[in-house]
């Protein structure tokens, strides 16, 4: 059982959520202890892992970023003394996700975006681009029924999703999307993408009708992905991205 509820049987980390190498890729410089608490609160604050989740053991972990155990392990004892994770032991033990995202303060994100000037309007930019991309090279290539069913599954745990977790789990699914185009690099890029946004996508009221909106726009993109349909594919992520674009503007400019 997820402890922060919600689908369990839909809602919970698997293989793809972190093996195409969309946050947990290997790292290239030389400042491994602090990319490692990076890519770790990346993956927390981004949904693909939530609270009460397990991460993956150590040695898969550290074998994916590509760092010693030992630098693994000084990160996560880092994360646990800020609150972010907490180890368990027994059977059913492992390093699992304490972390609970805090309340946005409009005002401070308001002030937030002022100090941004422009770079906000470069994020979206670089965000339409990216996903948009995404999408059509999900929808050029011939998936798998492990994969279909992994974009069938992101959709139903965010069509499922009460408001506390609507958006940690609308997160993973433009993730899922990024995930299926077999690039590790893009993936990658729509990850960071999100990031820079993600704390402002965070404060966006939980409103009704942009929800209903919402809920259309994820659909017709993944109808127009599992369908091969690569303009349609573009046109609905396109439509949903600027839709978000405009409540962000509307709500923090």
């Amino acid at each position: 059982m997820d402890i922060a509820g919600g689908t369990p049987h839909l809602d919970r980390p698997g293989p793809m959520d972190w093996q195409a190498g969309a946050i947990f890729r290997p790292i290239r410089s030389g400042n491994a202890f602090e990319e490692t608490v990076e890519r770790i609160l990346a993956a927390v604050k981004l949904g693909v892992f939530g609270y009460g989740d397990r991460l993956p053991a150590e040695r898969e972990l550290a074998a994916r970023l590509g760092i010693s155990r030992e630098t693994l392990r000084e990160a996560l004892r880092s994360l646990q003394a800020a609150g972010c994770v907490e180890p368990r032991r027994g059977r059913y033990g492992g390093t699992f996700v304490t972390y609970r995202p805090p309340a946005p303060d409009l005002g401070e994100l308001r002030r937030a975006v002022r100090d941004m000037g422009g770079e906000l309007e470069d994020a979206l930019t670089y965000r339409l681009v990216l996903e948009t991309g995404a999408a059509e090279q999900a929808a050029r290539r011939t998936l798998s029924e492990e994969q279909r069913d992994y974009l069938a599954d992101r959709l139903a745990a965010l069509e499922a999703a009460d408001p506390d977790d609507y958006r940690r789990l609308d997160s993973r699914f433009h993730l899922a999307i990024a995930e299926l185009t077999g690039s590790p690099s893009l993936a990658a890029g729509v990850a960071q993408s999100r990031m820079r946004l993600n704390d402002l996508l965070n404060a966006i009221p939980f409103l009704e009708r942009n929800i209903e909106h919402s809920a259309h726009q994820h659909r017709a993109m993944v109808d127009a992905i599992l369908s091969g349909d690569v303009s349609g594919a573009r046109r609905a992520t396109e439509e949903h991205l600027e839709g978000t674009a405009a409540l962000l503007r509307g709500f923090l400019g």
